[in-house]
C-alpha cells in the first residue's frame, strides 16, 4: 500500500530565530514554506486535508495562517488518542493492536482516512498527510523519541516517510511540522495541476 523512506534530521541545528518567521532549514522558514505551498495549491487547483497526532493542530495551523488557505486546505483531525485514529480516520484497529500509533501503516492509513473523510461537495482532497510519532522525552509503542511518520496520500498513491529527529519534545515537534511541509511541497510538485 505504501512506498517507504527516510529522513534524518538534527533539530538542534534547526534554526529556531523568530525574526526568520519560526524554524527555518537552509534559509527557508516555516512560515515562508506555508505560504509558498498555499499559493502553489491554489496556483493548481489543489486541496490538501490534515490527520495529526504529535504535532497536535501544529501542521493545520500553520497550513491556514496565509490569507487564501481556505480555497485550499479544507480541513483537519488532531486525532492524539490511539482509538481515534480508528475511529475518525479509518485506521484498521488490527494494525494499532499489532503495532501501535508511532508506525509507518497508521501514518499511510491516517492520510488515506483523512483525504476521503474531508470530503466537499462528495469529492475527497486531492492530498492527504499525516503526521504520527513519538515526541518524547519517553518511547512510544517501542520506537525511540524522535521516530516520526509522515503520511501522503494522493490519487497516485501513498507513501510514508520516516524521520529520525533529535531534540526536545518542541524541537522535534516543530522540525516535523517543516519536514512535512516539505513533503507536502514535493508531493504538489510531483501532482502538478489539477
Amino acid at each position: 500500500m505504501t512506498a517507504e523512506e527516510e529522513v534524518v534530521r538534527d533539530a538542534a541545528g534547526t534554526d529556531r530565530s523568530e525574526e526568520t518567521g519560526g524554524p527555518s532549514v537552509h534559509g527557508v522558514s516555516v512560515d515562508g514554506l506555508a505560504i509558498e505551498l498555499i499559493a502553489e495549491l491554489t496556483a493548481r487547483g489543489l486541496s490538501v486535508a490534515v490527520a495529526e497526532s504529535l504535532t497536535g493542530g501544529l501542521l493545520t495551523a500553520k497550513l491556514i495562517d496565509p490569507p487564501g488557505a481556505s480555497a485550499v486546505v479544507w480541513g483537519g483531525v488532531v486525532a492524539y488518542n490511539t482509538e481515534l485514529k480508528h475511529s475518525l480516520l479509518g485506521v484498521d484497529s488490527y494494525v494499532l493492536a499489532a503495532h501501535g500509533a508511532v508506525h509507518p501503516d497508521v501514518a499511510g492509513r491516517m492520510a488515506v482516512g483523512v483525504r476521503e473523510h474531508c470530503r466537499v461537495s462528495g469529492r475527497p482532497a486531492d492530498i492527504g498527510i499525516a503526521t504520527t510519532g513519538a515526541a518524547g522525552p519517553d518511547p512510544q509503542d517501542g520506537q525511540p523519541a524522535g521516530t516520526v511518520f509522515v503520511g501522503i496520500s494522493t490519487p497516485a498513491g501513498t507513501r510514508v516517510t520516516r524521520l529520525a529527529l533529535s531534540g526536545d519534545r518542541s524541537e522535534i515537534r516543530n522540525t516535523t511540522v517543516y519536514e512535512a511541509l516539505l513533503l507536502l511541497k514535493n508531493a504538489v510538485d510531483v501532482l502538478g495541476n489539477k
